[in-house]
């Protein structure tokens, strides 16, 4: 069997790659390399530069999306914006691009989280982050508000070189703003007028921001519902029925006084009028009367027999109309008893 076993060696070296239709081994490969090393001297050094070159080339190129803008900096220093698009730069190590996005709406959340978005979203447990929503009214009251800012990047290069970690300064801006506004508002405000709320927050932050040189811009300012903390919702509650029951007392209150206040005012304002009639009656008649014996005393004056004469007849005719029976005695009579009997006792007490 000797002699099989070299014609097989035999076979088997006549064969391209020294095995029967495999493929070369390890040691033909370093034969081949070492080879080439033979045939063209440096080539190992080639290959690195062309690996290198190849690496460099492709850094030099690359994409912005719609949404973005590419920002350049050049040994660390800012150069240029790019736009949206196929772009290039110098190679790795010299320039570097940071891709912001200036289009899409960012969101921040205070005083909750959400775990998944959906027709029903969930939400994490508002007691991990209480801390955020914790705030103290102007009325001095605890309130629980969380809030929903949502922004976006106007300014990629005051966003990126002004402030440093400005994912943090944002929130924390947007708390003090929060804050602020709520510290000057009551409890009942908080609770129902959360709209005039979030405005005023809005325009607060953005000054903050604007000052900060932060490059956001802040879209929109939602608070979600409000309330006081769980421990003492219920006194709240009681303070609240006791406040409605006291707005409902000043409502019936101020009904009785509509109704009783302006009856006493038109009858007030009547006796006024009516004194202010008869004293103008009063003071006319007196400057009448007065007016009257002016004239008569000037009259009798100038004829004070005639005067007295019609003065006389003037009473007797005011007076004897209104008298019943009328005796006429003459004062030169001397019997006057028997007169007596001419009318009854009436007559005579008359």
């Amino acid at each position: 069997m000797a002699w099989d076993w070299d014609k097989l060696q035999e076979k088997k070296k006549k064969q391209p790659g020294g095995q029967s239709g495999g493929p070369p081994g390890m040691d033909e490969i370093f034969e081949k390399i070492r080879g080439a090393r033979k045939k063209f001297p440096g080539g190992s050094w080639i290959i690195i530069v062309a690996v290198v070159a190849l690496f460099l080339g492709s850094s030099c190129f690359y994409t912005v999306a719609v949404d973005e803008v590419g920002v350049i900096q050049r040994f660390g220093k800012y150069v240029r914006t790019t736009q949206p698009g196929l772009g290039f730069k110098l190679p790795r190590g010299i320039e570097k691009v940071t891709k912001v996005k200036v289009r899409y709406v960012f969101k921040e959340e205070f005083g909750f989280r959400t775990l998944k978005a959906g027709v029903r979203t969930r939400y994490a447990s508002s007691s991990s982050y209480q801390n955020e929503s914790l705030m103290l009214t102007g009325d001095l009251n605890v309130a629980v508000v969380p809030w929903i800012v949502q922004y976006r990047v106007k300014d990629p290069f005051d966003y990126l070189y002004r402030v440093n970690h400005v994912r943090k300064t944002f929130r924390d801006l947007a708390e003090a703003s929060m804050r602020l506004v709520v510290g000057d508002s009551s409890i009942n405000e908080v609770i129902s007028k959360r709209e005039e709320i979030a405005g005023k927050a809005k325009v607060l932050l953005q000054k903050f921001l604007d000052e900060a040189e932060t490059g956001i811009k802040v879209v929109n300012v939602e608070m979600k519902k409000t309330n006081v903390p769980e421990p003492v919702q219920p006194s709240f509650n009681e303070v609240n029925q006791a406040i409605q029951e006291k707005e409902r007392m000043i409502y019936q209150a101020k009904e009785a006084y509509n109704k009783v206040i302006p009856a006493a005012r038109g009858n007030a304002e009547k006796t006024i009028k009516s004194a202010e009639g008869y004293a103008l009656d009063r003071v006319n008649r007196a400057k009448g009367d007065a007016a009257r014996f002016i004239d008569m005393y000037q009259a009798y004056a100038k004829s004070k027999d005639v005067t007295r004469r019609r003065l006389y007849l003037e009473a007797m005719q005011t007076i004897l109309p209104k008298l019943d029976k009328k005796f006429f005695v003459d004062a030169d009579q001397k019997n006057f008893l028997p007169l007596l009997n001419l009318g009854t006792s009436e007559g005579v007490k008359k």
